[in-house]
């Protein structure tokens, strides 16, 4: 049978959100230094100045939001692929088939995992055959994710191709009625 994707993974919206306000942050005493050559610089300079400060920090987020949106845990019918950003010009790709995964083991952030906007930590799963290890972190729903991948193992007839139209999707749609077991 032909490999179809079944679902689509990107990292938790939330976890940009606070790298892009560190960004701004970490650009207001630059902002705040030109406010110093007030006096100095005429207005076309001084608004020239902050219009480039603005530009260069843009761009950082725009590269971070590049880099963010273009990592993804794709699942499809038969094998899991994490394709992994370092940069833009640096990507990795690891896969494990469904039927070699040894282990999968989630980590969230305690109790506040609990509410959706907080709902994000790693991912990782190990497979027998190759050793290969997949790591994604800042995963929406690991554990989410983890039931995913165990029900598709146990009733694969039971899951049905994804809208991946919402990059923060939850895992939990698949047969929630069945307890989950480990493929061993």
């Amino acid at each position: 049978s032909e490999e179809s994707i079944i679902k689509i993974f990107h990292h938790h919206h939330f976890v940009f959100v606070i790298r892009g306000l560190k960004i701004a942050v970490i650009s207001l005493p630059f902002f705040m230094v030109a406010t110093f050559f007030i006096g100095t610089l005429n207005n076309l300079q001084l608004a020239l100045t902050y219009v480039t400060i603005g530009l260069v920090f843009g761009l950082v987020i725009a590269y971070d939001l590049a880099i963010f949106f273009l990592d993804r845990l794709i699942i499809t019918n038969k094998r899991i692929v994490h394709i992994d950003w370092q940069s833009i010009f640096k990507r990795s790709e690891h896969e494990a088939e469904l039927h070699d995964i040894q282990d999968i083991s989630t980590k969230e952030a305690g109790v506040l995992s609990n509410l959706p906007l907080f709902d994000f930590g790693t991912f990782s799963l190990e497979t027998a055959s190759t050793r290969t290890t997949i790591t994604f972190t800042d995963a929406p729903d690991p554990e989410g994710i983890k039931d995913f991948i165990y029900h598709l193992n146990i009733k694969p007839h039971k899951i049905q191709l994804a809208d991946n139209s919402s990059s923060h999707d939850h895992a939990r749609q698949a047969d929630a009625t069945t307890p989950v077991e480990a493929k061993r």
